[in-house]
């Protein structure tokens, strides 16, 4: 039996996708060649602003499983704190 990989997709907020439509941001494919899903709470970087995952939902297309990511709203690294 072959594994497929893991396919995922990042949902964002309507200003966040405005955001990266007016910037020369690539979002990458973050888990490729992964076999661990992401989880609630774990942070994906993007052109320099960070986005926490708030859910998860497991969808299956005639591709196979899709795991749609939904991510809240882009921090800016200025916005951050760390210690």
């Amino acid at each position: 039996m072959t594994q497929q990989p893991l396919r995922t997709v990042l949902v964002f907020s309507a200003d966040d996708q405005a955001w990266i439509r007016r910037t020369p941001v690539t979002v990458p494919d973050f888990w490729r060649d992964h076999a661990v899903p992401p989880a609630k709470g774990d942070l994906v970087r993007v052109g320099g602003r960070q986005f926490p995952i708030l859910g998860r939902v497991w969808e299956h297309d005639g591709e196979g499983p899709l795991l749609k990511l939904y991510v809240g709203d882009a921090h800016a690294p200025s916005d951050t704190t760390f210690g």
